[in-house]
């Protein structure tokens, strides 16, 4: 493999970390009232360096393939349904779409390997490496060069795209299974812990999933490192938005993670590279099964929890209002002395009366 991941530098221990909370402290307000808006807002500072954050250019990017596994009845959906969603995505018709053009946010959808030959136009980016992967049951989803050319494809088409964040969006029918694959060998999980009913498999259909699953996670019990596990289990969407993490953090983008499948892609990231998790904000807790496991693993601790389950980047795109109005308050908001207003030991330099 030829792939090599950037450099991405420990940004946790810094003065402006200091400086960052001082300037929080010193706003008009009592002391860490505005909550995990507080926590939210010096992260971003610490990625973005500066006392001053400002989110320019959102990049949402929607990286779409599909799975061979999806033949073996893992999902309640046909593979079809990945191109046809691609073409809602492109027509503004999906979710995510009216939610990247309420919030201003650049919408790409990527082909990474759908079984689809989509007509040219704007906002769609041709990545395909191939109609789909491989049957995980059968061999490994993608071969070494495959798996070489994803990572390296979402390290370039990230560089190419303005702005200083990145959230995360995918689709592929089936990619829930490869998901919960990569969860489950990475995070040392039991495979029924980390498998839910993805697009809407009852409860037997989970069971049988969960039985594919466990086949797969045997027949590549060799495949124990992140990039092992990533060429084993797939999928093709995965693996170029690992590339486009790795790169983002590189380039000290905010990496905002949406549901389990883009939790998975930053699983596999993080664990090639730790440092890139300093870098991620996560959106929501999904509803998937297993997603609040891997968010554990991750120590992540999620926005929004609103029993989303949808994908597409839509839980990034709602939560995103809220990055910008942690950045607002460090910008923004008045300090004590701007203002002339009383410090709290100023306004009651005797708080016990009964002492005084």
């Amino acid at each position: 493999m030829t792939f090599s991941a950037p450099a991405i530098p420990d940004i946790s221990q810094t003065e402006l970390s200091t400086r960052l909370q001082q300037k929080l402290d010193n706003k008009t307000k009592p002391l860490g009232s505005l909550g995990r808006i507080e926590a939210l807002a010096q992260r971003i500072g610490l990625i973005l360096g500066t006392e001053t954050p400002a989110l320019e250019s959102p990049q949402l990017v929607v990286f779409a393939a599909d799975h061979g596994l999806a033949a073996r009845g893992v999902s309640a959906f046909p593979s079809d349904v990945t191109w046809q969603m691609v073409e809602n995505f492109l027509s503004g018709g999906a979710a995510v779409s009216v939610l990247a053009r309420q919030h201003g946010i650049g919408l790409t959808v990527v082909d990474c390997g759908v079984q689809h030959d989509f007509a040219p136009r704007p906002g769609l980016l041709d990545r395909k490496i191939a109609a789909g992967t491989a049957d995980a049951l059968e061999g490994q989803a993608m071969t070494e060069a495959q798996c070489d050319q994803a990572l390296s494809q979402g390290a370039q088409l990230l560089s190419n795209l303005p702005g200083n964040a990145l959230l995360l969006g995918e689709m592929g029918i089936g990619n829930t299974s490869a998901a919960s694959l990569l969860m489950s060998r990475l995070a040392g999980l039991d495979i029924v812990d980390c498998t839910g009913a993805g697009t809407g498999l009852d409860a037997e259909a989970v069971q049988r999933k969960i039985g594919v699953l466990r086949q797969v996670l045997a027949r590549h019990a060799h495949a124990q490192t992140p990039l092992q596990a990533l060429q084993a289990f797939g999928g093709f969407e995965i693996a170029t938005m690992v590339g486009a993490v790795l790169q983002a953090a590189h380039e000290r983008r905010v990496v905002v993670v949406d549901g389990f499948i883009a939790s998975a892609a930053v699983l596999v990231a993080g664990a090639i590279q730790s440092n890139v998790l300093q870098r991620c904000v996560f959106a929501h807790r999904s509803g998937e099964r297993g997603h609040a496991l891997m968010l554990a693993h991750l120590k992540a601790e999620p926005l929004l929890d609103l029993g989303l389950r949808l994908g597409e980047g839509s839980g990034a795109a709602m939560a995103w209002p809220l990055l910008q109005s942690a950045c607002a308050i460090l910008s923004q908001m008045a300090s004590f002395e701007s203002a002339g207003v009383s410090r709290q030991d100023e306004a009651n330099p005797n708080p016990n009366p009964i002492a005084a």
